[in-house]
This record gives structure tokens, C-alpha cells and sequence, in this order.
């Protein structure tokens, strides 16, 4: 039968699930024994600042735990006194200590803690991270800092921000901070590619062309988006600079479909599928400008969705309906030593390389049954997955964060599509979008 591009879109549109036997791996992110424990009690504010302090200890707590990188020791059993600044630390009795964290109940390895006050009209931080574990506060400190906002919740949201990154710095974990998320939304009725911060705060349109746009990728370097959109009549490429805001030249191919996919970890490139070729779409790499054109893939098949490894630069992930139905497979950049990676049943489609270079997550479905799109990861030297949401409607296009253990992707629980979160164990699911249908995520990688 004649192949034609509502085949395309089909792939595109397609989710996979597939339930194994086989053993299964994924990016474990509570195999570490080692992994920080970590105690914050409520911090106080003096004057103004303690009106705002319900949202700094809620925001603190939150980013820390959310991380996926620390263990949050519960505020059951911490002690009556707790310190605000290291002076607090004394040896006589009813005063802190940090035996009082190190050992039980609580068995701390670290105390993050501190006290906020106004101060010429802004809310200042005083913050300290200590290692319990030291016999002396002289020892423990190892961070200590001053953070200044406005005297405001955004003030204080701010400074708890900015002091739950210092943290995370301190164990070598990475911030999200000052990442975006860039996705499709309906909300205004019409398809536009949007923008968003990493906990769904800050939701921005970055395009309003009134049309069917969609399909964004962020450049590595965060100066660029690009997507595909119908504004002109036939689906094109369109890029957009993140600083001004401004449409950039792209030169598009004279084909029915040019539709973009990923830039090169350089952000000098970038890779897109389209019928430029007169036959199938295909995969090509082009300058950013749209010039130096390269052909990629050459298939009397419909390959789409190619992903540049972000570690090395030279390989790729695509989507391809060469053995029949579309299947994830890996390929050099310059289209040598094909290799599929899924197995060949149900619908692999929506590959996103995660930033260690050695895995990807994707959609896998059997069929179009209700429930059967689900999210997935896989170690691609292995080729071990794991399944990661089971039973919560139609889930796809994942997209890994720079700290590689969060993923975002779209969930469709009844007639729209909304956002999501979660980290690479499939725990901490929390929802990001909730105002018109949203889909087609992409982190970026800064």
C-alpha cells in the first residue's frame, strides 16, 4: 500500500507500551547509599519578613525534595531548639547541638538553616549548610551565605531558590534552575509553542502566528527555538531567537513537509525530516540558517524524529517504519551502521537522548487501546527498559532534563493532553499544565 504523510503524522502522534519479561534497568536514582540526608527546619523571619516565610520554607523544602538528589529527613522528630545562625551551637544543655542531628533519631548527615530579615526594603537571607558529622560548627560549615529579593513571596521565593541550588551544588547534584520547558498549548485556539520554568511557573506564548504550530526544539546553547508551522500555508521551519524574540532566516526546502527535530550539542546545526527528496520523508541536517544542506537517511521508508547524542555529537536516534511498524533505531550522523534498538513489536516512537549519552526514554504502545501509551527508558548498550507510568492514560513525548533524572512528558487523562513531570524512576509524578490542551514538550538543555 502507497505510504503517504498522514502516515507520518500518525508515527509522530503515536505513543508505545509494550509489558516484558525480560530483565529490565533504568536510571536508578535511589541506588546511591550515600545520597545526602538532609534536615531543614522552618526558617523565622524578623519584622516584615516573617509574613513571607510560609512561602520561602515551602519553596525551599520543595526544591530539595523534588530534586531527586537528596533524602529529606522528616521535621517528626527534630529537636525543640533548632539554630538560626552557627553562634547557636553551644555545648550547654537545651541549646543546639549537632549530635542532636547527627545521631537517632534523625541520623542527619547535613543541616541546612538560617533566618531572613528586612532590610532596607528587601528581604535578606542569612543561610548556612553544615556537616553534622564534624565534631566542631567551626568544621561543620560548608556553605555559608547571604541572599537578597524583594520583600515580597516573590522575594522569597527567589532567595529559597537560589539557596536550594547552593545546596545541591555542594553534593554535585544540578539545579533546574533557569532551565525552561518550551511546549505546544491550545489554550489561546490555535496550536503555538510556548514557554515555561522547570516547575511550570512563568507560562508565556513565544509565537502567535494564528495558525497550526508545533513541534519545537531548543537549541543546547538556549538561544534558539526552533518548530514546524503552517503560517505560510505548507508546514515549514520557522526559528526563533529566545533573546529578542525575533524570527530568524531559515531557508526551507521546496517539499510538503519540513518539520524540525534537534540541533547539534553545538547549536550549529540542526537536524529535521523532510519530503525534500521528491519520495518518503527523510532525515537532513542543515546550518541553522537553513543552508549546507545534508541528506541523512536514504530509505524507501518514512524515517522522522532524529535526536543527536549530546555527549558525543556523532550519533543518532530516529524513528523509522522501515521493518513495518515505526520502531527506534541508531545511526550515525553521517547515516552509517543502522541499528534498531526496540524489538519490533507495537510503536516505538517520540526518542530523547538523556544528557549522560547512554539513555534514551520514548513511547511504546501495542496498539491504540486506552492505556497502552506509556513512557519507557532504555539503556541503549544493553537494551534493557523499564516501563515508567502504567494506567494514566495516553502518555508521550518524553524529554529529559539537564540533570538527567527528571523527564517531562504529556499525559492525556480524558479529552485534553496536560504536562507532566517526573523523575527517571517513574516516582514524583506532579502535574504542570492545567488551562487549555498542551503537548509536545522539550526541555532545555542549559
Amino acid at each position: 500500500m502507497k505510504r503517504s504523510l498522514s502516515l507520518t503524522f500518525l508515527l509522530l502522534g503515536a505513543t508505545v507500551a509494550i509489558l516484558f519479561a525480560q530483565s529490565r534497568a533504568t536510571i536508578d536514582i535511589n541506588s546511591h547509599p550515600e545520597r545526602p540526608a538532609l534536615a531543614i527546619p522552618d526558617f523565622r523571619g524578623s519584622g516584615e519578613a516573617q509574613q513571607h516565610m510560609d512561602t520561602f520554607n515551602r519553596t525551599l523544602w520543595n526544591e530539595l525534595q523534588n530534586s531527586g538528589q537528596v533524602k529529606m529527613v522528616p521535621k517528626t522528630f527534630y529537636p525543640i531548639q533548632v539554630p538560626q545562625q552557627p553562634a547557636d551551637f553551644k555545648t550547654a544543655p537545651q541549646t543546639p547541638s549537632l549530635t542532636q542531628w547527627y545521631g537517632p533519631p534523625l541520623n542527619a548527615n547535613w543541616l541546612a538553616f538560617g533566618y531572613t530579615a528586612a532590610q532596607n526594603g528587601q528581604l535578606v537571607l542569612y543561610g548556612w549548610l553544615f556537616n553534622v558529622a564534624q565534631p566542631t560548627p567551626q568544621s561543620a560549615q560548608v556553605l555559608g551565605k547571604v541572599y537578597v529579593g524583594t520583600l515580597d513571596d516573590a522575594g522569597a521565593l527567589k532567595v529559597a531558590r537560589d539557596f536550594a541550588a547552593d545546596i545541591l551544588k555542594q553534593f554535585g547534584a544540578k539545579s533546574l534552575i533557569g532551565t525552561k520547558i518550551y511546549y505546544v498549548s491550545e489554550r489561546t485556539g490555535h496550536k503555538d509553542i510556548w514557554s515555561m520554568d522547570y516547575d511550570g511557573a512563568n507560562q508565556t506564548p513565544i509565537t502567535h502566528y494564528n495558525s497550526i504550530t508545533t513541534f519545537p526544539a531548543a537549541s543546547p546553547d538556549n538561544t534558539k527555538v526552533a518548530f514546524m508551522t503552517y503560517a505560510k500555508g505548507q508546514p515549514q521551519i520557522f526559528v526563533h531567537s529566545l533573546e529578542s524574540g525575533r524570527k530568524l532566516p531559515f531557508y526551507n526546502q521546496n517539499a510538503s513537509l519540513n518539520a524540525p527535530s534537534d540541533f547539534t550539542p553545538d547549536s550549529q546545526r540542526l537536524l529535521f525530516y523532510s519530503s525534500a527528496g521528491g519520495g518518503e520523508v527523510q532525515i537532513f541536517m542543515s546550518n541553522v540558517d537553513g543552508s549546507n544542506l545534508q541528506r541523512i537517511s536514504h530509505c524507501r521508508c518514512i524515517d522522522v524524529e532524529p535526536k543527536v547524542n549530546p555527549k558525543t555529537g556523532g550519533q543518532l536516534v530516529f524513528v523509522s517504519d522501515r521493518g513495518g511498524l515505526p520502531q527506534i533505531y541508531r545511526m550515525n550522523i553521517d547515516g552509517s551502521d543502522i541499528v534498531r534498538l526496540t524489538n519490533g513489536q507495537g510503536e516505538a516512537t517520540n526518542p530523547s537522548w538523556n544528557p549522560d549519552g547512554q539513555h534514551i526514554a520514548f513511547a511504546w504502545t501495542k496498539g491504540f487501546e486506552p492505556g497502552n501509551y506509556n513512557i519507557f527508558t532504555m539503556d541503549v548498550a544493553t537494551g534493557d527498559v523499564v516501563q515508567l507510568t502504567h494506567g494514566e492514560g495516553r502518555n508521550e513525548n518524553p524529554s529529559w532534563a539537564p540533570d538527567g533524572i527528571h523527564l517531562v512528558y504529556a499525559s492525556k487523562r480524558g479529552r485534553v493532553s496536560q504536562l507532566w513531570t517526573m523523575l527517571a524512576d517513574g516516582s514524583g509524578k506532579q502535574q504542570l499544565t492545567s488551562v487549555g490542551s498542551n503537548e509536545n514538550p522539550v526541555w532545555s538543555r542549559q
